[in-house]
């Protein structure tokens, strides 16, 4: 088949514009790329919001998925509509049963990224600003890091207790982008994921937001994938 689409998707405390830097450079090598918003209110609403932009793609599309990103095309399950393929970027790839929170506190203290999480008064959890930038978006830029604190998504809690049900990466092919230094989750833990679903897997001397930090790293894999379901 021809190049498949590209769709998106950003994590928690994060937007579509997360990714630009990836998608400037996936759009000058002839891709077609979405990186639509994600209310972040529910996983339900979340993983609605990709099957409808999956839908309005025109053929085969490969999904890329940062962090929180990884759990809603996980959540897809195994209907998504013109899904082709899973790119986790330093990503939850969970399987059945299992939950982000369940997931975090077997690992001891909570990562540095998510040490003080500020839980709203209407459930939304928020990031504070030292924390954001010096351990979520460390190898970044702190001008930058401070915008991309401004501008942080706040996930709803609740999405924390979700429990998976069939996980996509059952039935579709997958790519894992391992970052060494994610202070967000633990990059063993991102290990465990790829390997359980027998992902082409690479490892990048990242912090936690490696599309904004290592896009050139990020857009080779997403390529690579690309590239093998074209073949």
């Amino acid at each position: 088949m021809s190049s498949p689409n590209i769709v998106l998707v950003h994590g928690a405390w994060a937007d579509g514009s997360s990714w630009s830097a990836v998608i400037e450079r996936l759009q000058a090598d002839g891709y077609n790329v979405t990186a639509p918003q994600f209310p972040e209110t529910s996983l339900a609403d979340d993983v609605a919001r990709l099957r409808h932009v999956l839908s309005l793609q025109t053929g085969p599309t490969l999904v890329a998925g940062h962090s929180y990103g990884g759990q809603i095309m996980t959540a897809l399950g195994t209907d998504a509509p013109n899904a082709v393929g899973l790119v986790y970027i330093a990503a939850f790839g969970l399987d059945e049963g299992e939950s982000i929170g369940a997931l975090l506190a077997q690992g001891g203290p909570p990562t540095p990224a998510l040490a003080h999480l500020v839980i709203d008064d209407t459930g939304f959890a928020w990031i504070p600003e030292d924390d954001f930038v010096n351990h979520f978006a460390a190898d970044v830029d702190p001008v930058k890091a401070k915008v991309m604190f401004a501008v942080q998504q706040p996930l709803a809690a609740s999405t924390l207790e979700d429990v998976m049900g069939v996980p996509a990466w059952k039935s579709l092919p997958t790519w894992f982008l391992v970052a060494e230094g994610d202070q967000a989750i633990p990059p063993e833990a991102e290990r465990q994921f790829a390997a359980r679903m027998g992902a082409t897997t690479v490892e990048v001397s990242s912090n936690h937001v490696a599309m904004v930090s290592h896009p050139e790293d990020v857009v080779k894999l997403i390529e690579t994938a690309a590239e093998s379901l074209s073949a």
